[in-house]
């Protein structure tokens, strides 16, 4: 598999404050990989160290293949875009004339490819009407124009929905699966809304502390998370060599515990158990989502 951006050991420290503490990920070219933490778990920092804004105080990490100790990573950099905390326009401005700015900051010849940029995120009809008027969506769209002005391959929004209305949020949703499945941009996106993200992401990392505690393909999170059956016992060797006879699909989540992804008559169960010489303590049925299934990894 290609990546885009890769991590290893990633340390930032504020004096006596751990930001990162050895922080490793690897984002797969096309993919939108999201980035699911708490508040102050060290998403932001994470985006500003890969853009450049900051640097790392120890660890490594590669854009394109290109380490960060190599000159080459600044041409790295300028296939990247990024949405930082607050998008980056003047807000004295038209929607033209940020994207004016940003292509002179870019040293691009000419503004040819401005009004296909506001057109793809819906800003081309706002005339002189500046910025400061702009609804927040409008805003955090303009931002996003403002990223794409170099034509990058890679887009770092950090969270693009935070305080939107549910237009806003449904907007920005489509903008950003068009970018990933017309442009072939690679999206690493950071969000609290984690049902949204859910309709995003092909990829998650999950943050805590400071660190990748865990990096998961939707599809195998769909799988960990669809509903089945929970079933405490006595003993799970005996389970499983009754699910076995049964010819049911199951997983062993702790000494005590297994999730059955079929239905089985709760008698039956009991009575095969029985013959087993293990006690079938609880059942209950379960269906988790992206939320429980954070909750659960990192506790809460």
């Amino acid at each position: 598999m290609e990546y885009v951006l890769r991590t290893n050991d990633i340390h930032k420290r504020y004096r006596r404050y751990v930001a990162l503490d050895g922080l490793t990920m690897n984002v797969p070219k096309g993919s939108v990989y999201g980035l699911v933490g708490r508040n102050g778990a060290g998403k932001t920092t994470l985006m500003r160290v890969v853009c450049g804004l900051q640097e790392p105080t120890s660890g490594s990490y590669s854009i394109y293949g290109i380490d960060r100790s190599e000159r080459r990573i600044v041409q790295s950099r300028r296939r990247m875009g990024a949405v930082i905390e607050k998008p980056a326009i003047y807000l004295n401005m038209t929607a033209r004339e940020n994207m004016k700015v940003q292509y002179s900051l870019l040293g691009l010849p000419s503004d040819e490819g401005i009004d296909e940029l506001l057109t793809l995120v819906g800003l081309a009809d706002t005339g002189k009407k500046k910025a400061r008027r702009f609804s927040l969506g409008m805003k955090q769209r303009l931002g996003i124009a403002v990223a794409l002005a170099g034509s990058p391959d890679l887009l770092l929004l950090d969270e693009p929905i935070n305080g939107l209305d549910p237009q806003g949020i449904v907007e920005i949703r489509e903008l950003i699966l068009k970018l990933n499945r017309e442009r072939n941009i690679t999206v690493l996106i950071s969000s609290h809304i984690l049902s949204e993200l859910a309709l995003l992401a092909t990829h998650y990392g999950f943050v805590d502390k400071g660190r990748i505690v865990r990096e998961i393909s939707a599809e195998e999170l769909e799988r960990q998370t669809r509903k089945c059956m929970k079933a405490e016992v006595s003993d799970t060797r005996a389970l499983a060599r009754v699910l076995d006879r049964l010819g049911a699909e199951y997983e062993m989540i702790s000494d005590t515990e297994a999730k059955i992804y079929q239905k089985i008559p709760i008698t039956q169960l009991t009575k095969e158990l029985m013959n087993e010489g293990c006690e079938l303590i609880s059942v209950s049925e379960a269906d988790e989502s992206l939320e429980s299934y954070f909750i659960d990894l990192v506790g809460g």
